[in-house]
């Protein structure tokens, strides 16, 4: 009898309406306590968290009880309802590779990330997902069994009033119940994890979209007078160089290494008594190399391309999303290429082996003052040549040379590699290393890639020595971000000889730190450094080396190597890290004990708080500089602003053998070093893709094929028969 009522009632479109609610209600309830982790603690926040989907829910579902024909109202419900999940399940896969919920402008920007991804989404969906999108399975299967029937009758309008202002007062008693329990919670928005937890997924994405118009319309009227407390700032913020540092590779090669998810950890570390990374652990224990052992990464949303920003500009991302993909096209920069280039003759390129649009790169590039960038439409893609993020390490560094050869003396390089990238997923042809044995599919196979990058950059190296280029270059090598995540830190655990049950947030923190080594071939008195830094503060060191002072830029890093080098670490989300204190929201950690302070004393809370509130200056005047664009209102001395038109990314090869050719006896080029032959013997690879997949032949061809649209450019017999065999 229950079961017909039931029935009964469901086909009702009162009855329809709420068996969507609930069941939405009920995944997202799911997905709260399967999937995120958002610190719910008590009765009062589980209550808050019970309730929070139901105000949105009801409002957004209400708006079909508005239409009173009958297949339209109940199709409209039906794609508000799928729209909905559709936004769950992305927000899902999505804090679970960045530990971080979606906005606006992450959503906006994913159009930039989209053609470099590949199947790695796929990879984070798990066998729980299903009961995201089984609910829709069975309303469908309802129907088309005749259990559920549309209802003619329309709903009248005062009732769909009344839903919406219960709605409405819902959504108001969610808020309020909210900021009781987290003051402020608005205002401050504090954490995207506290919006979810008390608020809901669409509410807190309302608040984002009001959040991004409010700052767009702030960015419209921004002007020259805004520069001036970011100005005040980074004067007052300035560490003056190291005279023992400054100019010591003045006029090197610059050589960037950009170590994808490369964490710190993984240095000096054995996995089965066996180095994961001898080579580059050869490496940070040289003294030909300074390296930093407290180097965090500072990135956000935006990942990679939060890292690479703050090495080219020494500004932080965006407290949302990518500021690569959002405001890099039309943001101006004031960067290492463009710096270098004009104040000491830089040629600046990057390689890169994945599409020129991935974080909106072939933009910002141009806005940076990047001579050339080599994407992969400059390499061959075959399938077995590539990995999820772009070709694999060996051949990017392998079949750049042809390309890095011809480039004019001194050079800025940068080479972004990608094999060692989630899900860490490496054909068998490329493995010589021994999985890990956890739980975690991913965290076995870190170790696997990040020992072929090893191998991948230790080729190189011995490329650049044989080739000369080694010792008139200075190499920097930098994790940009982590590779295991805060989530599955608990599973790693047992392989840093921790106990996942003591595991806390002062570990996740540390395990923030990342690579950072700066080697000088001819140095003596490198070795590992203890001071703390992090991605901020590169820009700044690596001008002082190269003999360039910093104090005329607008730069938040300081040098490392300075006296008075800031050593309070901020992170993104306004945390941060001290050589003595961790703080993570208001709690303190020891340091030296990983304990927290229970009973700081005045002394303690004084420096933290003096320390916080540099934190969240710094961060919010880097945000005021790039939300409003300030940089074009601000011009150095003896800097020209960047003029992004003057860069073209096609046919560059061709460009660049036209200008070796027209300077003929003054050319640089190692490639004119050489009594005009190619190094490319000199490059040694045991990647068996050179063999089969790699073949020069047809890379030789693609490239002669991009020089036709230049009459003026010809490859002669010795030189194509040289790059002939550059690929074997």
């Amino acid at each position: 009898m229950n079961l017909l009522r039931i029935k009964k009632f469901l086909n009702t479109r009162w009855g329809f309406f709420s068996l969507l609610v609930f069941l939405f209600w009920l995944k997202t309830i799911l997905v709260y306590f399967i999937d995120f982790h958002l610190g719910v603690k008590g009765v009062y926040q589980y209550f808050v968290l019970l309730v929070n989907p139901l105000a949105t829910t009801l409002l957004l579902l209400g708006i079909a009880l508005y239409i009173k024909r009958t297949i339209p109202s109940y199709i409209f419900m039906g794609l508000i309802y799928i729209a909905n999940t559709a936004l769950l399940m992305f927000n899902v896969i999505y804090y679970r590779e960045f530990t971080d919920f979606m906005t606006i402008n992450t959503i906006f920007g994913y159009s930039t990330v989209s053609q470099g991804l590949s199947g790695s989404s796929f990879a984070l969906l798990k066998p729980q997902d299903i009961i995201i999108v089984a609910d829709i399975v069975i309303v469908a299967l309802g129907f088309i069994t005749g259990f559920l029937h549309l209802d003619k009758r329309p709903i009248p309008r005062v009732q769909a009033l009344a839903l919406t202002s219960f709605s409405l007062f819902c959504l108001v008693l969610n808020i309020t119940l909210g900021e009781i329990s987290r003051p402020q919670l608005l205002s401050r928005t504090f954490d995207r994890n506290y919006l979810v937890k008390y608020l809901g997924i669409d509410t807190y994405m309302v608040y984002d979209g009001l959040k991004t118009a409010r700052n767009s319309q702030v960015r419209n009227k921004a002007g020259s007078s805004d520069l001036n407390n970011i100005i005040n700032f980074t004067r007052n913020h300035y560490a003056e160089p190291n005279s023992k540092m400054y100019g010591i590779a003045k006029g090197r090669n610059v050589i960037v290494i950009h170590l994808e998810s490369f964490q710190q950890f993984l240095i000096n570390y054995k996995l089965n008594d066996k180095e994961v990374t001898p080579f580059l652990n050869s490496l940070y224990n040289s003294k030909e190399t300074y390296s930093f052992a407290n180097f965090f990464n500072q990135v956000g949303q935006g990942k990679t391309s939060d890292a690479e920003n703050m090495l080219e500009t020494s500004t932080y991302g965006l407290s949302q999303g990518s500021l690569f993909s959002i405001l890099g096209t039309d943001n101006t920069f004031e960067g290492a290429p463009a710096i270098l280039g004009q104040s000491q003759g830089y040629t600046s390129a990057v390689f890169h082996g994945n599409s020129g649009s991935f974080w909106n790169r072939n933009n910002v590039y141009k806005n940076l003052g990047y001579n050339y960038f080599f994407d992969s439409s400059y390499y061959n893609t075959d399938a077995n040549n590539l990995t999820e993020y772009g070709l694999k390490d060996k051949l990017l560094f392998h079949d750049s040379v042809k390309y890095l050869e011809r480039l004019q003396q001194p050079f800025y390089t940068k080479f972004v590699t990608v094999s060692n990238h989630f899900p860490f997923a490496l054909d068998d042809q490329n493995t010589s290393f021994d999985k890990a044995n956890t739980s975690d599919a991913s965290i076995n196979n870190y170790f696997v890639t990040a020992h072929y990058l090893d191998q991948a950059v230790q080729e190189f190296f011995e490329y650049l020595k044989k080739s000369g280029l080694y010792d008139n270059s200075i190499i920097i090598l930098y994790g940009d971000h982590y590779g295991i995540s805060d989530t599955r830190n608990l599973k790693l655990a047992s392989l840093l000889g921790k106990s996942s049950s003591t595991w806390s947030d002062f570990d996740n923190t540390q395990m923030q730190r990342v690579p950072f080594m700066i080697h000088i071939p001819g140095t003596k008195d490198g070795g590992v450094q203890t001071q703390y830094g992090g991605e901020i503060d590169v820009l700044p060191t690596l001008l002082h080396l190269l003999g360039i002072d910093s104090r005329d830029y607008i730069q938040f890093g300081t040098d490392l190597f300075s006296s008075k080098h800031d050593q309070v670490v901020a992170f993104r989300n306004e945390d941060f890290i001290t050589p003595k204190y961790t703080v993570i929201g208001n709690t303190i950690y020891q340091n030296s004990t990983g304990k927290i302070l229970t009973h700081p004393s005045q002394k303690v809370k004084d420096e933290i708080k003096k320390d916080r509130e540099k934190v969240n200056t710094e961060l919010s005047l880097s945000d005021t500089l790039n939300n409003k664009n300030l940089l074009r209102f601000y011009i150095p001395t003896r800097f020209t602003p960047v003029d992004p038109k003057k860069y073209n990314y096609t046919n560059q090869y061709g460009q660049i053998l036209k200008i070796q050719e027209d300077l003929g006896k003054k050319s640089t080029s190692l490639w004119s070093k050489n009594g005009n032959k190619t190094t490319i013997d000199d490059y040694s690879s045991d990647a068996p893709e050179l063999t089969t997949t790699d073949q020069n032949e047809a890379n030789v061809s693609s490239v002669k094929n991009t020089l036709k649209s230049n009459k003026k450019e010809s490859i002669d017999t010795s030189s194509s028969s040289a790059e002939s065999d550059s690929d074997q």
